[in-house]
């Protein structure tokens, strides 16, 4: 994964908290959560968990918050046809 992709996937994740955090605060990371889950495609959502992984990942608060509750997408596989 390129800086570039790390850089947006992160801004795009943090302007979603900086949203959900005008609900209500038991909403907030269920709402990160469901946003992601249902916008944002496998691939994107396997390299968000790539950039959590790190320690200074830029990741807002709220996205740590709601991270146990995104979908991790399978793991990549090779598979020849």
């Amino acid at each position: 994964m390129s800086h570039d992709t790390k850089t947006k996937l992160v801004y795009m994740a943090n302007q979603i908290a900086t949203f959900f955090k005008s609900q209500p605060e038991s909403e907030a990371a269920q709402g990160v959560a469901l946003h992601i889950n249902k916008f944002w495609e496998p691939r994107m959502r396997r390299q968000l968990f790539e950039i959590l992984e790190k320690e200074e990942n830029g990741l807002d608060a709220l996205v740590l918050q709601a991270a146990p509750m995104i979908r991790k997408p399978e793991a990549k596989t090779n598979q020849v046809r």
